[in-house]
C-alpha cells in the first residue's frame, strides 16, 4: 500500500487527514506502548483530552533526552514550548525550529511527534479552558522542573530521597495531579475527593517513576547517569561512584531492596487512589489498576532478580500483562478483593525489617 492509504509514522505528512482521535491514537502506539494499551480504557469524554496530555509531556521529554541540544538550546525550547501549549500560538515555528535539529537517535515517533506539534496543540485548545488550564500547567511544572536536573552531575547518582522526591515530581507526580484534576472535572463524584486525590496522585506517579528507575538503572549507568539517592546507600556501605555493570555486592543490593520498599508504598497509595474513584467507573479504575499491576510485577521481578545488569531482564512479558488484564476484569469494582491481591502480589516484594513511610503523600488506609 501507498502511504496515501495507510498512513505511517514513518511519514508524518500521511497522518494529516486522520481524525484527532486515530492522530493521537498513532502517535501514542509510537511513543508509548505502555499507554497506547492503558488511555484507550478511558471514558470517551476523558480519552481525548488524556491522550493529548501524554503527548505534551512526550514533546517536553523529547526535548530534554535530545542529545543534538545543548543546555541553553534545551532552555530554550523548554520554555518556547511552555508558551506554546499556553497560549496555542507559534506552534508551527515550535516545530519548524525544533524538527531539523532531532538526531538518529530520537525515535521516529518522536521526530513525527515534533513535526505534527501543530496539530497536537491545535487538538489541545479545542478543549474548554478547565482542561486547558490542566494540560498547560502540568507541562510548564515539567519542563521548568526537569531542567533543574540539566547541570546536576548525576554520574555518582542524588545526593538522597528528597532530591529523587523532587525528580519523581517533575517527570510522573506533576502528570498524576493534571489526571486527578482531570479526572475531577469529569465527574462531580469524583470531585469529593478532590484533595486526597490531588496528594495521593503525587504519590502514585512516584510508584511509577521509581520503578521505572530501578528497572532502568544499568541502562542509565550506559550513559554515565543514575537516579538512586546516595543516602539510602549511605546506610548500607555502599559508594554509587563504585556504581558498574558488573556490580555484585549486597551492600548495593541492601539499597535495591530499601528503594524497592518505597516505590511498593507509593503504589499503596495509588491502590488507595484508585478505590476512591466510583465502582462503576470501570474504565478509569483500569487505567489506573494496569499501570499498578505492572509496576507490582516489575519490582517483584527486580526484588527476585537483585543481581540483574540488564533491563530486560526485569521487564515483564506479555503472558504477565495479559495476567494483570484478566486479574483487573475479575477484581476492577471490588476495593476487597483489589487490596487483597495487591497484599498477595507485595508478599516478595517488601523487605520486613525496612520501614519507610513516604513523605508526599502517606494517607492512611482508613480514609477510603
Amino acid at each position: 500500500m501507498t502511504t496515501e492509504t495507510n498512513p505511517s509514522i514513518n511519514h508524518p505528512e500521511s497522518l494529516l487527514n486522520l481524525s484527532d482521535n486515530e492522530l493521537q491514537a498513532l502517535l501514542l502506539e509510537g511513543v508509548s506502548r505502555t499507554f497506547a494499551l492503558t488511555i484507550p480504557q478511558l471514558p470517551i469524554k476523558l480519552y481525548p483530552a488524556i491522550a493529548n496530555a501524554y503527548l505534551l509531556c512526550r514533546i517536553v521529554d523529547t526535548i530534554e533526552d535530545e542529545v543534538s541540544l545543548n543546555t541553553e538550546q534545551k532552555h530554550y525550547f523548554c520554555h518556547k514550548f511552555i508558551q506554546v501549549v499556553k497560549t496555542g500560538e507559534q506552534a508551527q515555528k515550535f516545530a519548524d525550529e525544533l524538527y531539523p535539529l532531532l538526531s538518529n537517535q530520537t525515535l521516529i515517533a518522536e521526530h513525527a511527534l515534533i513535526k505534527l506539534s501543530t496539530r497536537v496543540i491545535k487538538i489541545t485548545h479545542a478543549f474548554d479552558s478547565t482542561q486547558i488550564a490542566a494540560l498547560a500547567e502540568c507541562v510548564q511544572t515539567m519542563a521548568t522542573g526537569m531542567l533543574k536536573f540539566q547541570d546536576i552531575d548525576l554520574t555518582t547518582g542524588l545526593k538522597n530521597m528528597a532530591e529523587m522526591d523532587q525528580y519523581c515530581y517533575y517527570v510522573a507526580g506533576c502528570v498524576g495531579e493534571m489526571l486527578a484534576k482531570l479526572f475531577c472535572h469529569y465527574s462531580t463524584e469524583i470531585a469529593v475527593h478532590r484533595e486526597t486525590l490531588l496528594k495521593l496522585s503525587v504519590s502514585f506517579g512516584q510508584g511509577l517513576q521509581m520503578t521505572n528507575i530501578l528497572k532502568d538503572i544499568w541502562d542509565d549507568a550506559e550513559r554515565n547517569v543514575c537516579w538512586l539517592p546516595q543516602e539510602i546507600f549511605t546506610e548500607t556501605g555502599f559508594e554509587l561512584s563504585e556504581l558498574h555493570k558488573n556490580t555484585n555486592n549486597l551492600k548495593f543490593q541492601a539499597g535495591l531492596e530499601h528503594l524497592i520498599n518505597i516505590a511498593q508504598q507509593h503504589l499503596q497509595n495509588a491502590l488507595s487512589y484508585t478505590k476512591l474513584l466510583p465502582a462503576q467507573e470501570i474504565g478509569m479504575r483500569k487505567f489506573c489498576l494496569w499501570s499498578i499491576g505492572m509496576a507490582l510485577l516489575t519490582l517483584r521481578k527486580i526484588k527476585l532478580n537483585l543481581d540483574f545488569n540488564r533491563s530486560e531482564q526485569v521487564k515483564i512479558n506479555r503472558r504477565s500483562v495479559k495476567a494483570t488484564i484478566i486479574v483487573t476484569q475479575l477484581t476492577v469494582k471490588h476495593n476487597n478483593l483489589l487490596t487483597f491481591v495487591f497484599n498477595r502480589l507485595s508478599q516478595k516484594i517488601i523487605t520486613p525489617d525496612w520501614d519507610y513511610k513516604p513523605q508526599n503523600a502517606c494517607i492512611s488506609e482508613k480514609t477510603v
